[in-house]
């Protein structure tokens, strides 16, 4: 991975946007995001059934911001493939203004880079192949995997972040992360609540 680093470092060095950590405070603004770049049916997905009342994988979900605005997101999510330990990836999203800039090229690499540095083997993600063949997704490792819903086989796609990783996962794949308490949602939504005072 230190030639994506250096590829990254580079990036980060002459691009307009920067890659963070996500914020309580990046709620509204995220949830404005995927609106936009998917409509509110994204609630019906069949990947949404491994997000609904979870929490992202510590320390993987994502923002790009330009002038102190979010541009961009992605999130990785704990998840069982077959009874093997992975992530799943999604949803990416990039404001529309802004998608000739690389953001979501460096939110996926920063993401990838993430994710291996957290000891994770793997990661899977529904999507178009020939995008995310870029960044080494590939159908290989998936043929015997399932998602809970209907799919498109030659869209469920994943990358090895470890050597055989996904060697003999076979079944279903399905959520593992731990829960958001119900407080912290409404229709479906993650709702930001207010940091406490220091005392």
């Amino acid at each position: 991975m230190n030639a994506v680093l250096e590829t990254i470092a580079a990036r980060c060095e002459i691009s307009p946007f920067a890659i963070r950590a996500e914020r309580a405070s990046d709620v509204a603004a995220r949830e404005a995001l995927l609106d936009a770049s998917f409509g509110t049916g994204r609630f019906a997905r069949t990947c949404q059934r491994l997000r609904d009342g979870r929490k992202p994988a510590e320390g993987l979900a994502l923002v790009a911001v330009a002038k102190r605005k979010l541009i961009g997101t992605v999130r990785l999510w704990h998840v069982s493939a077959g009874g093997v330990p992975a992530l799943a990836l999604g949803p990416l999203a990039v404001a529309a203004s802004q998608r000739k800039l690389g953001v979501g090229a460096a939110l996926m690499k920063r993401a990838l880079e993430l994710a291996q540095a957290h000891g994770h083997g793997a990661v899977i993600l529904l999507g178009d192949a020939p995008y995310y063949a870029r960044f080494g997704f590939s159908a290989v490792k998936t043929a015997n995997l399932l998602l809970p819903g209907p799919f498109e086989r030659d869209r469920l796609l994943a990358v090895e972040l470890r050597e055989a990783a996904l060697e003999g996962a076979s079944g279903l794949i399905a959520p593992t992360g731990p829960r958001v308490s119900r407080a912290r949602r409404h229709h479906g939504r993650e709702v930001a609540r207010p940091m406490p005072r220091a005392a």
